[in-house]
């Protein structure tokens, strides 16, 4: 028999996916994690968002081509607007992962000293991948989104079995005997 404690039932996760503009690459990431959550009844507990370190696209909703690439692999992404990571994301997030190095490092010089989530990079949770970052395909041909969600899903999943691997260590205890 697992007991919960009611504060270990209370716990919760929430992540931040991060990009240049919040048009493709992170709400990519956004609606595949949301996805994974659905799927395993999660959606009380896990919270999950997207923004962009600058405001070339502020306002904009995501990118047609990242949506239809989405939509081909059966993810909705957000119906939203894109917007600017801020200093209170770090009060408001356990975890902020940037697509790549260049976005990790924005966030790196906006960290207050009083943030004790993690920051860090999403391909960080696919140890098995050659690569690090998630490459930007805004430039790119369609394909490019193709490869790019290829490599999130990846990522996704490891972030996804850390994450709930904390929700049941945090929830369960051992069996009383």
């Amino acid at each position: 028999m697992t007991l919960r404690s009611p504060t270990a039932a209370a716990a919760r996760k929430s992540v931040l996916f991060v990009c240049t503009g919040n048009i493709c690459r992170s709400p990519l990431a956004e609606a595949v994690l949301r996805s994974f959550v659905a799927q395993a009844a999660l959606v009380d507990r896990v919270s999950v968002d997207s923004a962009g370190t600058h405001d070339y696209q502020l306002g904009q909703p995501p990118d047609p081509r990242a949506v239809a690439v989405a939509n081909r692999r059966g993810y909705q992404l957000p119906h939203r607007r894109a917007r600017m990571v801020s200093i209170d994301d770090f009060q408001r997030f356990d975890m902020i992962l940037a697509m790549d190095q260049y976005n990790l490092e924005v966030l790196e010089e906006l960290r207050p000293d009083d943030f004790h989530g993690h920051l860090g990079l999403l391909l960080d949770f696919a140890p098995g991948l050659p690569i690090r970052e998630v490459p930007d395909p805004y430039n790119g041909e369609p394909e490019e989104f193709e490869y790019v969600l290829d490599l999130i899903e990846r990522g996704s999943e490891g972030l996804f079995d850390t994450i709930r691997a904390g929700i049941v260590n945090r929830n369960s205890r051992p069996a009383a005997g």
